[in-house]
């Protein structure tokens, strides 16, 4: 940008049955491309996961095999989650009218389809990009239509095969909407070959023809011949990741997966080293360290090529940081290291540097291309698709002609490009540098100034780390020589409002950091500004012709207005533009920076989210968010701030969203996330750029905290209660309602001053803990909260009404009166009123070890509310009757205090235990639970009923991130105890209550997806009987007395029925699966199921055989506990003995089977648990133990008293 003024301040169906297949299903396989084996061992055996014969041949043939981490073995390591799957029939295409039946899986890629859902490879994939579109031709049958191909399918009805045409013509729209820089995983180019590492005919042992065999990055693709291999259908693919090659003989070569062995054959001994050279680069390849790469992708635009757009790019130049695809790679080579210098993400594990990787963070492609990129005509783009020569005719035009460059305003002239370049380093502004120095400026010019006498020297002395690193690595860079005048302008795509403005403003020069210091008056300079044509101007003069500087509409991404008298003109405004610079603009007249505030927003912000413009704000502009279903990929939305309300146009939605910043439950800054926690959604606001971004975060900061002594500027909750009051209430509520003279007695001073004033600041931080706080301190804190209310609870205005109102002797009318007055207050005073009554309410309910009745609260009380001197009796008297009258003033029903009564007095009898065993702790009842899991930002703090099942606190945990259940996933709440390091998934009917009392303090509750139930459920649904046997290794703890195995794991044989879990020393006869289950063999051991809590892990120092293990844990009646582990062959034997187990010790309900409707009918439970807290009790047992019988006799004594 060309700135005079800146320069110079600057300067659910069944499996299919199981039987033997070829890679080809028959309606893909002409017969001679089959060729029956000799024997058995001459082709696969295809019987999904339900039995280990890929292992077992594995380990007889004694291979090594890399093994990725697989929750999931009937994926080995799916990338892209499937959109939609099920059972369809497929037609084959020879005209045959037989359908088989399919199992198909279609996700963002491929449309897929199977033998059985248990297959890991597909008998046939069409890849969405090919589907031109989706036809039906009536009775349950559709058509998937290709440039080539037709695919027929029949659904089960027309109601499933209309969901399959919708979903999958979603889907094929979308692509296309995308267009092709995101291309499938894999797919060959126009027809070329030049894709793939390593392409050819191989023989495959059992197949009578050669199949098409293609290695391609991290992937094997199998195709039945070349054509099919240029049209993009193909067989299946495999992911390398999990696979491992063996020499077999001169010719022969195994890759060997964990499911299936793949026999190769190649023609020649060269062509065979070829083929293994080239898959042993692919399984190096899915194995390499992708660390780096996971950093430098999390910017969204790293995660496509530079420059041809494929997704996910692992090479780049590091000189140029741009991330850039394996092909382009190959080209960027050819233009040599003085141009480009290319270096892998995940293999050059030595070059990349904390330094690099943040410098390819803040540049990376996004700014890159905005410099190198800015004028590529549509004509001659390249995309994934593009040959070698067209590719390297676009790199040469690109970086070595810098033919499609945004040119500097500086360019030609030499001087004021070195000048220009010293003063830019000692900034942050890497953008610039980096148009700079690929303009012409030289990176080892003199400065000036001997003691710096070069830019990385004024670099290194202004602390600008990521600078020098730039400069570093372009201190021999080739600079682009092509013919000045040839740039061309580019256009912004979006078209903005036309506003015509005018008229002189007092500007500063632009700045690299906030104004926070007060800028004077003489620090501004008098300029004639216009706005037309979407550019505001700003000229020396009103007669000038030139302007000194430009700020064009789409560049701007922040503008702000401050408030009156912020700096030497009583009123300014701030904008903020892309490139990380800061305008100030002032002027005394209100009136007038009203309407340069107002044109300015309504040039620059789109006309989809233009309803911000009519709300009084003090802050607009565009950030990147994400929120809802899909946290992985940041959106742009526009935001307005209006006081203490947040409005926002998101990108998907059509409608203008306001978020009230004091009713936040959580706001945390996390890196570069601003994260806002409402009840129903969580929405993340990310700093694309630092300058406006750090803008943004003090302002929400500022406008979400409290500001000012009333009550409507406090934090709030859900329910418009001040935060202080809710955190006071429900503290005093847990661990003081039976402390005697609680209200009354006095706290420490310094104690109180100090919470009060952490609680003003911010009110959500702050946990109060017993131990921590005395009882007292937190009752004082919160009569003086209500002391020093500047309006009072019941406002100046209305005060006497309440005073005149104690004074009617009719009682019926007195009620009527406060009812009246009641709802005359303000929202958020009329709800402190009743959450503060309602406390007083139970504390009068334990008078009798408290002391304090009604009448002493309301003497307490009643001075404090109405900040009288205590003389006058009268508020005293408000005060008892609002608490005498409770239930009628503020119409509390019976049902809402029956619901209560099995919550409560569950809480009372084990708060009572707890004081019989000498353990008292305060805030028993509320659990920190967190979200996938454990870190600070995924916590998430609940109070649990005694009802609450983990069913329920699934969705509560769900409901508060905005996370939809999809169908197919299994969340569940987990314990996991980390001294043990293992892990149980509760039970879905599991009272949580009890569970949270037994923790440790090495163990907590998360909610996350259950990935094995899936499986588990089938293996449940395909299995005859209730009973399991087998093989297992077993250890046992050393118990107290130092008896017990401890010396290692040993085999035994394991019975699991309904009732028990039999433990056998050996099996009498081998050939047979059952013991013979006589006196003369009874079991070693026996356990009942219902005494057994079985977990998953086994801690690493007992060095288990297997990674497949599980921790068992047994207490009988007399509560003698004994603690053992037992481990499995493989993961799939133990998923089946811990689905047995659930099964047995449920019932078989070991899921719900409508977990939506439960979901849908679940009642939402309040942060406050309706109306009434939970009520711990302190005091003697006796005291305690009368108070739960009196309370469990009648809770609704106190409604009818009433």
């Amino acid at each position: 940008m060309n700135d005079k003024d800146d320069a110079e301040a600057m300067r659910g169906r069944r499996p299919c049955p199981e039987r033997l297949n070829s890679l080809f299903s028959e309606d893909e396989l002409i017969e001679d491309y089959y060729q029956p084996p000799a024997n058995d061992s001459g082709c696969w055996t295809d019987y999904g996961l339900s039995t280990l014969q890929s292992s077992r041949a594995l380990s007889s043939s004694g291979s090594s095999m890399h093994s990725g981490s697989v929750e999931g073995l009937d994926a080995p390591a799916q990338l892209l989650p499937v959109m939609k799957a099920g059972w369809l029939d497929k037609n084959p295409p020879q005209g045959s009218y037989i359908y088989q039946k399919r199992w198909v899986k279609l996700d963002a890629d491929y449309l897929r389809y199977f033998d059985s859902e248990k297959d890991t490879y597909s008998k046939r994939f069409i890849p969405v990009t090919s589907i031109t579109r989706v036809a039906s031709i009536g009775d349950q049958k559709f058509e998937v239509i290709t440039n080539n191909r037709t695919f027929a399918f029949r659904a089960e009805s027309d109601a499933d095969r209309n969901e399959w045409m919708r979903t999958l013509q979603q889907m094929v729209d979308e692509r296309k909407a995308k267009g092709s820089d995101r291309m499938s995983l894999f797919q060959p180019a126009n027809g070329t070959l030049d894709s793939a590492d390593k392409s050819g005919p191989l023989e495959l042992r059992g197949f009578k023809n050669k199949l098409y065999v293609v290695v391609a990055g991290e992937k094997v693709f199998l195709y039945k011949n070349a054509e099919d291999y240029r049209l993009g259908i193909g067989i299946t693919y495999i992911e390398m990741n999990v696979g491992n090659v063996k020499d077999v003989d001169r010719r022969g070569f195994d890759l060997t997966t964990p499911y299936r062995i793949f026999s190769f054959s190649a023609d020649s001994d060269q062509e065979k080293e070829e083929w293994v050279e080239a898959m042993q680069q692919s399984i190096a390849e899915a194995l390499s360290n992708s660390e780096v790469a996971q950093q430098i992708w999390s910017v969204e635009a790293n995660r496509f090529c530079a420059d041809c757009g494929a997704p996910k790019p692992d090479w780049a130049s590091i000189n140029l940081c741009v991330v850039i695809c394996k092909r382009c790679a190959g080209e960027h080579r050819g233009l040599g290291p003085s141009i480009t210098k290319v270096r892998s993400l995940k293999m050059d594990r030595k070059v990349w540097t904390e330094l690099l990787i943040e410098l390819f963070c803040q540049l990376g492609n996004s700014v890159a291309n905005q410099f190198w990129a800015a004028n590529v005509p549509p004509s001659e783009a390249i995309n994934p698709a593009s040959g070698s020569q067209e590719r390297r005719r676009f790199l040469v035009a690109k970086y070595k002609e810098g033919k499609y460059r945004r040119y500097h305003p500086l360019f030609g002239n030499q001087e004021e490009l070195n000048k220009a370049l010293c003063a830019t380093v000692t900034t942050s502004d890497l953008a610039e540098t980096q148009s700079l120095v690929f303009c012409g400026a030289e990176v080892s010019c003199f400065s000036g100034d001997p003691d710096f006498p070069t830019p990385i020297a004024l670099a290194e002395q202004a602390g600008q780390r990521l600078q020098m690193e730039f400069l570093l690595h372009n201190k021999n860079s080739e600079i682009p020589r092509v013919e000045v005048g040839s740039v061309e302008e580019k256009h912004y795509s979006v078209i903005l409002p036309s506003v015509t403005h005018n008229g002189f403003l007092y500007k500063t020069p632009s700045m690299a950091k906030l104004a926070n210091e007060r800028k004077s008056r003489e620090e501004f300079s008098r300029r004639w500004c216009t706005l037309n044509d979407s550019v505001f101007s700003y000229y020396e003069n009103d007669r000038n012709t030139v302007p000194n500087g430009e700020i064009k509409m789409e560049e701007i991404v922040c503008l702000v207005t401050k408030p009156p008298d912020t700096h030497g003109f009583e009123n300014t405004f701030e904008v903020f533009i892309e490139s990380e610079r800061l305008y100030l603009f002032g002027l005394d007249n209100a009136e007038a920076i009203r309407k340069w505030v107002k044109s300015i927003a309504k040039s620059f912000v789109h006309p989809h989210a233009e309803e911000l413009l009519s709300h009084d704000f003090e802050r607009i502009g565009r950030l990147q968010y994400k929120g809802g279903l899909s946290l992985e990929q940041a959106k742009e939305g526009w935001f307005a701030l209006a006081q203490s309300t947040l409005y926002a146009f998101f990108e998907d939605s059509d409608k203008e969203e306001a978020l009230h910043l004091k009713k936040l439950q959580e706001l945390s800054l996390q890196g570069d996330n601003l994260v806002l926690v409402e009840r129903r959604r969580t929405l993340y606001i990310q700093g694309e750029r630092k300058l406006d971004f750090s803008g943004w975060v003090a302002a929400i900061q500022k406008a979400a905290g409290s500001s000012g002594d009333t009550l409507s500027e406090q934090q709030l909750t859900e329910s418009d209660v001040p935060v202080i009051v809710d955190r006071c209430i429900d503290y005093i509520t847990q661990c003081g309602l039976t402390s005697d003279g609680i209200y009354r007695k006095s706290g420490q001073n310094s104690k109180i001053t100090s919470l009060l004033e952490m609680l003003r600041k911010d009110a959500r931080r702050v946990r109060l803990k017993e131990g921590e706080h005395q009882v007292d301190d937190v009752s004082n804190t919160l009569k003086r909260f209500f002391r020093d209310l500047g309006d009072g609870l019941f406002t100046k205005e209305c005060c006497q009404d309440w005073l005149k109102a104690a004074a009617i002797e009719d009682e019926e009318e007195k009620i009527s009166r406060y009812r009246h007055l009641l709802s005359s207050l303000p929202v958020v005073n009329r709800a402190t009123v009743k959450a503060l009554i309602n406390h007083l309410y139970r504390v009068q309910y334990f008078s009798d070890m408290n002391q304090m009745n009604t009448h002493n609260l309301a003497i307490v009380f009643g001075p404090t509310l109405f900040q009288t001197d205590g003389k006058d009796y009268k508020p005293g008297l408000v005060v008892e009757d609002l608490i005498n009258h409770y239930v009628l003033i503020f119409s509390v029903d019976e049902q809402e205090m029956r619901k209560q009564q099995d919550e409560i007095t569950a809480i009372l009898k084990m708060r009572v235990a707890g004081s019989s065993s000498g353990t008292q702790q305060a805030g028993d009842f509320i659990c920190t639970v967190y979200l996938e899991e454990k870190k600070t930002e995924a916590e998430q703090h609940v109070k649990i009923p005694a009802t609450m099942t983990a069913d329920e606190l699934t969705f509560e945990i769900l409901d508060r991130r905005k996370i939809l259940m999809k169908e197919k996933e299994y969340w569940s709440c987990f314990e996991v105890n980390e001294r043990e390091e293992a892990e149980r998934p509760l039970h879905h009917a599991e009272k949580v209550l009890p569970i949270l009392h037994c923790l440790g303090t090495d163990s907590y509750l998360v909610v996350k997806k259950q990935l094995s139930m899936e499986n588990m459920l089938i293996y449940l649904a395909s299995r005859v009987g209730d009973s399991k046997h087998g093989m297992m290794k077993f250890r046992e703890e050393r118990n107290l007395l130092g008896l017990g195995l401890s010396t290692g794991f040993h085999d035994r044989y394991f019975i699991l029925n309904r009732s028990c879990l039999r433990l056998y020393k050996e099996v009498r006869s081998s050939k047979q699966r059952i013991p013979v289950l006589e006196n003369s063999h009874r079991p070693e051991k026996e356990w009942p199921v219902k005494n057994l809590k079985v977990y998953l892990g086994i801690k690493k120092k007992l060095r288990p055989p297997t990674c497949w293990g599980f921790t068992v844990f047994f207490e009988n009646e007399k509560h003698e506990k004994q603690q053992w582990y037992l481990c499995c062959d493989t993961q799939m034997e133990l998923r089946e003995w811990f689905a047995t187990f659930l099964h047995v010790q449920n019932g078989g309900n070991v899921w719900p089977s409508e977990s939506s409707k439960v979901r849908a009918s679940r009642t939402q439970h309040d942060s406050r648990l309706g109306n009434i807290s939970l009520i711990p009790l302190r005091g003697n047992e006796n005291e305690m133990r009368n108070s739960v019988a009196a309370f469990a006799a009648d809770p609704l004594t106190l409604l009818r008293d009433a």
